[in-house]
């Protein structure tokens, strides 16, 4: 989660002349399954698509908040700074998992994933709801982990079983000190 504080907003209305003001307020913030869905249900397009507008950020940034309907007035106080931190934490990784190259498989086709996939593949792995609050990379780590540890061990060639033996035949002539 990730907290941003606003401080008092000053605004002032055309229309009557007057200045209001906006209490301060700390924005709890989830970047979450949840939250893209809630966002595509209202864009009616795949969160994945890089190019947002600055009001279809502001509005994701509000699916994303947590505590409760908040004046919109706050998302548009936010500051570019605010903006470049939220951005940096949908950005992060949130785990510690790290994938070899050979099992680094990450969507890099051209298919667009949108959240209804998702939670299609949380269904098909057997990953609990209550995942669908996590951090959306997290999550997606965890969805990769468990395809690695569920598809079948990849069989050597008979090139790599003949390299493989030819080393361990070299390896034991050296240690036993044989020709053959």
């Amino acid at each position: 989660m990730l907290s941003i504080n606003i401080n008092q907003v000053e605004l002032f209305n055309e229309r009557t002349n007057e200045f209001t003001y906006l209490k301060p307020i700390v924005l709890k913030l989830e970047h979450s399954l949840i939250s893209i869905s809630k966002w595509e249900s209202k864009w009616h397009k795949p969160f994945s698509t890089s190019n947002k507008t600055p009001s279809e950020m502001r509005d994701y940034i509000r699916c994303m908040t947590l505590n409760g309907d908040i004046d919109p007035a706050y998302y548009e106080a936010l500051s570019g700074k605010d903006i470049t931190n939220i951005e940096n934490y949908i950005n992060d990784e949130m785990t510690a998992t790290t994938f070899k190259s050979g099992n680094d498989k990450k969507t890099s086709s051209k298919k667009i994933v949108t959240s209804e996939e998702i939670y299609y593949w949380m269904i098909a792995l057997n990953i609990p709801f209550e995942c669908e609050k996590w951090h959306l990379n997290r999550l997606l780590t965890l969805i990769r982990v468990c395809n690695i540890k569920n598809s079948p061990k990849k069989k050597m060639s008979k090139k790599d079983i003949y390299a493989r033996n030819r080393a361990i035949n070299q390896a034991n002539r050296n240690k036993y000190n044989s020709k053959g």
